[in-house]
């Protein structure tokens, strides 16, 4: 049977909740393989919103199985905060439809006052972090001085990890004028924690070679986008992990083998929460309808995205980075009623042109996007659910895309609502 990887294509937000949870139907285990709940995944289910942050977004649907991977850092309160959420929206999860692997790495409390302190440093440029401490725990996952959710169930164990953690944590934090942590303290709160997560702790890399085995379909989701990835972004206003498809198989225990299909997630037009270079922004009243129809705000955060018109060039770099099979071309109801689109096709550099996005950072900064423009549409194309609902302008649009970035489109969303998709292909398809 089909395996399917999701992942984003531009910086994030591109509506990876919904296109996961339309897709987890046709899945039996959904799997998040990186990231932290700094990624905020936003599902409109017959009205209902859900904000999911480390829950897998197939968790919403019944007898499926929601993993966390090895691959994501996991802070475990924020965790039982979301599942208490959740389920007050009359969700039911516990250990038969959640999993997570022993392996993960926590990010404690440390982590997060770490992040904070370094972003609010007035003499270094700000990353843009969210401050939530995941750049830290990855940092301490290779430093190897990380606690992970198995180290949790052995109090000797744990007394070792504290320590070699904090003989590094307190000496940087001196540095910073923070007060040192108290191993203590912080041993007594992860004890507390400890009963409410390690009943949903197993060997996700052996369950789900099983379950590959049993022939059941798996569903690797990603978190961020791949322009946010710590290799191949606008670094270093990136991520901490990787975010191509790529560390589905090292995020989840599985080979490279497993995975069958890539669906990257692209908006029909562009938009970025943060610092970094984004040569097709807008600061006029089609950035303004982008962000305002579109209601650009993170799912997390809550910081209002930078918007702007669609970059060819990007997705089609990112679609090749991480194998991309097909899109699902997400928002194309927010492009309603505007008279001409712009797609970008091209940079320019000091008189060059380019076709990529090239890696130094002072040259991203300095690209200037190269555009096309195309006729726009006045009809709506909100809620459509077949290629004939939609306006002819919206098909050339969608066609031109496809051109432009070398890589089929696979599905269409029309609204944040689960049903308001275009399948074009499946690809959980044999």
């Amino acid at each position: 049977m089909a395996n399917v990887v999701v992942v984003g294509a531009q910086w994030g937000d591109e509506g990876k909740g919904k296109i996961v949870d339309w897709l987890s139907e046709r899945a039996d285990v959904i799997a998040r393989f990186q990231g932290g709940h700094n990624a905020g995944h936003t599902l409109v289910i017959d009205g209902e919103v859900y904000k999911l942050s480390l829950l897998p977004s197939g968790i919403l649907r019944e007898g499926k199985l929601g993993v966390i991977g090895n691959g994501v850092v996991l802070d475990p309160w924020a965790l039982i905060d979301e599942i208490a959420k959740i389920e007050a929206q009359g969700v039911k999860i516990g250990t038969h439809n959640l999993m997570i692997a022993e392996n993960t790495p926590l990010i404690l409390p440390v982590h997060g006052e770490l992040d904070r302190a370094r972003e609010n440093q007035s003499s270094v440029a700000k990353i843009g972090t969210t401050g939530r401490g995941i750049g830290p725990a990855y940092e301490d996952k290779v430093g190897r001085r990380v606690i992970r959710v198995a180290d949790l169930a052995d109090e000797a164990t744990l007394d070792t990890r504290i320590g070699r953690l904090l003989v590094h944590h307190n000496a940087l934090r001196k540095g910073l004028g923070l007060p040192e942590v108290d191993g203590a303290v912080l041993k007594a709160a992860l004890l507390e924690i400890a009963p409410k997560i390690l009943p949903y702790a197993a060997p996700v890399w052996k369950v789900l070679n099983e379950k590959r085995r049993a022939g059941k379909r798996i569903l690797f989701e990603g978190a961020q986008g791949s322009l946010l990835d710590v290799d191949f972004g606008t670094y270093p206003y990136v991520t901490s992990s990787t975010t191509l498809s790529g560390m589905a198989a090292t995020g989840t225990g599985m080979g490279p083998g497993a995975v069958d299909f890539v669906l990257g997630i692209v908006k029909a037009y562009t938009t970025r929460v943060g610092e970094g270079p984004f040569a097709c922004e807008l600061f006029d009243e089609v950035g303004e309808h982008l962000a305002t129809v579109g209601r650009e705000k993170g799912t997390v955060t809550g910081r209002s995205r930078r918007c702007g018109w669609f970059d060819a060039v990007l997705v089609r770099q990112t679609c090749v980075l991480s194998g991309v099979n097909g899109i699902a071309l997400t928002k194309m109801d927010v492009l309603d009623g505007l008279e001409e689109l712009k797609i970008c096709v091209g940079y320019d550099l000091d008189g060059k042109t380019l076709d990529y996005l090239p890696t130094a950072a002072d040259q991203q900064a300095r690209v200037t996007p190269i555009y096309e423009t195309i006729e726009g549409w006045s009809e709506s194309t909100a809620g459509a659910r077949s290629w004939a609902e939609l306006p002819a302008q919206a098909i050339k649009y969608v066609r031109r895309i496809e051109e432009l970035i070398q890589c089929p489109v696979a599905l269409v969303s029309t609204s944040p609502e689960r049903d308001d998709t275009i399948l074009v292909t499946d690809p959980f398809a044999d």
